[in-house]
């Protein structure tokens, strides 16, 4: 058996989630039945992250084993020849190594950090240009108020303010590295980095943060929030449709042919 890696790009709108359901509208599922339909066998598939209904993915990774013989070109092309347009291999890597061996890749614990955006579109008129693909508020936002707000977030801290009631995570305790908030004309973009996420824990952020952007709350509500633990003090879950998962982070060791940048196609 040899592992294969895959780097997975694909546009939510059309797709319940990532995971696979009963009903086969998710990617996984997509994905599952075009690797069955090229190889002509069953193979199980394993993400970095699942991805909720109507959320991106600039860069999921993915593996699967297998005893079957492809160089990585024939992967790609292979794979994809059985996809929906809204779904695309972008790289393949095989790896060396026993995947029955602990320290082997594994496309979610191996992961050191994963990193997300999310577009909002700021602007008194929504535009049907941007439906699905970008989150949308129609009363200026202050960025650098929103910017200011995210000092106390940085670092280990207990998300459980911003985590969704059905959130299967062991434990509400997540490492921040980084949270960037930058104005692109109309376009405002969240980028957050962090060692994992809990269910809808960034979507409730920038609910809360569009409450300070807006002069609703202080810039200081964010911290209060956060100490608090308790999800009904702070906004409402913000829509899906402008969230991407962008990238995740892995050893150098692997020497995965990941895409260059973490940017979305736009910037």
């Amino acid at each position: 058996m040899k592992r294969i890696a895959i780097g997975l790009q694909y546009d939510g709108q059309a797709w319940q989630g990532y995971q696979k359901q009963v009903h086969g509208l998710t990617v996984q599922d997509k994905l599952e039945h075009a690797l069955l339909e090229f190889t002509k066998a069953p193979l199980a598939t394993t993400c970095a992250g699942r991805t909720d209904a109507g959320v991106h993915a600039s860069e999921q990774v993915v593996h699967f084993d297998t005893d079957l013989d492809r160089v990585p070109y024939a992967w790609l092309r292979g794979i994809n020849a059985f996809l929906p347009p809204s779904i695309a291999v972008r790289w393949v890597k095989e790896l060396e190594g026993d995947p029955g061996v602990l320290d082997f890749f594994h496309a979610r614990f191996s992961a050191q950090a994963r990193t997300y955006h999310y577009v909002l579109y700021n602007n008194p008129t929504r535009s049907p240009l941007l439906v699905g693909r970008a989150g949308f508020y129609h009363r200026p936002l202050d960025v650098e108020r929103m910017q200011a707000a995210v000092a106390p977030l940085l670092g280990w801290h207990d998300f459980s303010t911003f985590r969704a009631a059905q959130c299967q995570a062991k434990s509400p305790v997540k490492l921040m590295h980084d949270i960037q908030i930058r104005r692109h004309g109309e376009l405002i973009v969240f980028t957050l980095k962090a060692n994992a996420f809990l269910h809808h824990m960034v979507r409730n952020l920038v609910g809360s943060l569009v409450y300070i952007g807006q002069g609703r709350e202080e810039v200081s509500w964010l911290g209060e929030l956060l100490e608090s633990k308790n999800r009904g003090l702070a906004a409402p879950t913000f829509m899906p449709d402008g969230l991407y998962l962008a990238k995740i982070d892995y050893d150098e060791k692997w020497a995965l042919p990941q895409e260059a940048t973490s940017a979305l196609p736009w910037f």
